[in-house]
């Protein structure tokens, strides 16, 4: 079982306490690994344990943004989406950073998925001790950040027929190379053709999930590429 690989810990920031997930060498580079809509279930912390394990070696960590809850299916998912407190979980974020740094890690990256690669692009604006960013189908509202204000280097990922739109369509991904091109940090952005949205999630489960949403492109390629230059990104700026 995935979760016999992670070491819990508490993190505190402000008034407030939230579980985390760690997994890796302890003296790494760090990864924040940011959750979906769902919360922090399976899939997120398969994909810590893969972070962890690209070379040279990461050290991952989970913040519990929900404080412990997590959605069954897309209307619990969603109502837990729209009930957290963003500006919070960015708060939760920095606070994930600063413990990675004083635990070891001389740089640390913000990665996330969906919801979370939202807040890891809004990261690279508001979280002034993060080293580099890379966000999958995901792009923060303006209320929240303005990628423009970039300031560490983002890549950002997204699948072509993704149609959650103004969030994670080729219309937001867009609009995000825009923004960055203003923002003077380095970037890149890549659109996977015939992938959908969550296209990362390749578990048994994930899978299952995916096909219960509609999604049912399998492109083991593109997850490959995508890997790949996540883990050029991270390297390059964390080393």
């Amino acid at each position: 079982m995935a979760d016999s690989a992670f070491k819990k810990i508490q993190i505190q920031r402000d008034d407030t306490t939230f579980d985390a997930y760690v997994v890796g060498k302890d003296d790494a580079p760090g990864i924040v690994v940011i959750q979906e809509w769902w919360g922090v279930d399976f899939e997120i912390k398969n994909h810590a344990i893969k972070i962890s394990q690209l070379e040279p070696g990461f050290k991952a960590l989970i913040p519990d943004l929900y404080r412990g809850k997590v959605g069954l299916d897309t209307a619990e998912a969603q109502h837990l989406m729209e009930g957290l407190d963003w500006p919070g979980a960015i708060k939760d974020i920095r606070a994930s950073v600063e413990w990675l740094k004083a635990n070891g890690s001389k740089k640390v990256g913000v990665t996330g998925m969906c919801m979370g690669g939202a807040l890891a692009i809004a990261s690279s604006v508001l979280v002034p001790e993060v080293d580099a960013v890379v966000g999958f189908y995901g792009t923060p509202s303006s209320e929240l950040a303005d990628p423009a204000q970039a300031k560490a280097p983002i890549q950002a990922h997204f699948g072509e027929l993704d149609n959650f739109v103004g969030f994670s369509d080729v219309t937001a991904a867009k609009n995000l190379e825009e923004k960055l091109k203003a923002s003077g940090v380095a970037h890149e952005v890549h659109i996977y053709s015939g992938n959908g949205h969550a296209f990362l999630n390749r578990s048994p489960e994930g899978v299952s999930r995916r096909k219960s949403m509609g999604l049912s492109d399998e492109d083991e390629a593109a997850v490959e590429l995508a890997w790949s230059r996540f883990n050029s990104w991270m390297k390059h700026y964390l080393a």
